[in-house]
């Protein structure tokens, strides 16, 4: 690791790129100066956007890519068309090759996870890799994954992200064992999937081996934030991710629209404005915008596509925590202390990725 951290950028990404790329970036830097950029993509469009902030040129470089990867395409369309030419691709490749510290992209989910896995190759003992999102809760922010990268899991895919999210869980909060729970309806042994009760009895066995296994969580438990990490499989928290959005925009309205609704309501209002202020941070997606690629051989950060320079901004900051804090190191460090003959003759799941 250098004493800058680099980050390689997909600048083409998104629904509103490369302006909110770019200017995400020029927020970003505010907040680490010690942070080196180099965007991919159509450089006639890239270099007048930096031209705005002459900061983010000095420490920034411009890798020309014709080639854009579009939000609908499927991923094997993307792969083929885009392999070794598209902004997206050599965002990645810039990390394989060893240029840049981490990766992101605000593109295309099921591309990127293609494109992230042909490149970096997932890492020796996972299987597929999962998308971690960082949460945030009553208590402090948490982990959840896999966030959509696989529709459907096993024990040993499960047994997996709960070894790569306590990783991450020891990255980003200096927690030296994080408790883990496994995503079910109900917090006795008796209930749910097979395959979640035998992760849970695998968890059980291995519990202390870089991670404290807390048992079965429910979904009100992710908002109290019960655990450190909350795993399950990738339809399941693709849902529970965007319904949670939805809500935290949904009870947004319900009070703008109370605090409009008469005269002493915009009193109210003026009187509790710093409160309300720190509200609406907290409820904003934006603010925790960067879903984490784990389990490959490298850091890839996906963006929401139609976000804004917020929320690129959120995106850029957890690249630069993932490097700063030696990510793939500790995500190494568990998979050596995690007792893999717990699991060798679990099965390993079969169904395609399916990434949402």
């Amino acid at each position: 690791m250098t004493d800058k951290i680099t980050i390689s950028v997909d600048a083409m990404g998104g629904d509103h790129a490369p302006r909110a790329v770019i200017h995400g970036a020029h927020l970003a830097l505010r907040e680490h100066p010690d942070t080196r950029f180099l965007f991919h993509g159509r450089q006639e469009q890239i270099s007048p956007l930096l031209d705005e902030f002459p900061a983010l040129k000095a420490v920034s470089t411009v890798n020309h890519c014709e080639a854009v990867i579009a939000m609908d395409e499927k991923p094997s369309q993307a792969l083929r068309k885009g392999k070794g030419t598209s902004s997206m691709w050599m965002a990645i490749q810039a990390v394989k090759d060893g240029q840049a510290d981490v990766a992101v992209s605000g593109g295309n989910t099921g591309a990127l996870m293609a494109m992230a896995t042909f490149c970096l190759r997932p890492m020796e003992g996972i299987a597929r890799p999962g998308i971690a999102a960082i949460w945030p809760t009553l208590r402090t922010d948490i982990i959840v994954l896999d966030m959509g990268a696989t529709i459907g899991a096993d024990a040993r895919q499960l047994v997996d992200y709960a070894i790569l999210g306590s990783a991450l869980a020891r990255a980003l909060f200096n927690r030296e064992s994080p408790t883990v729970g496994l995503l079910n309806v109900g917090t006795e042994e008796v209930k749910g999937l097979d395959s979640i009760k035998e992760a849970g009895r695998i968890l059980s066995e291995a519990s202390g081996a870089g991670f404290t296994y807390h048992g079965f969580v429910e979904g009100d438990d992710i908002g109290k934030g019960t655990v450190d990490v909350v795993v399950t499989e990738g339809f399941v928290g693709n849902i529970a991710l965007k319904t949670a959005e939805g809500t935290a925009r949904q009870v947004g309205k319900y009070l703008s629209n109370a605090l409009k609704a008469n005269l002493m309501s915009r009193i109210g209002a003026l009187f509790a404005m710093s409160a309300l202020k720190t509200l609406r941070q907290r409820m904003d997606p934006r603010t925790v915008n960067g879903g984490v690629f784990m389990g490959l051989n490298g850091v890839v950060i996906k963006s929401h596509g139609g976000t804004d320079e917020i929320g690129y901004q959120s995106a850029l900051r957890v690249a630069y925590e993932m490097a700063h804090n030696r990510l793939i190191d500790k995500i190494g460090d568990n998979m050596k202390r995690f007792p893999v003959s717990a699991v060798a003759e679990a099965p390993r799941p079969q169904s395609e990725a399916n990434p949402a």
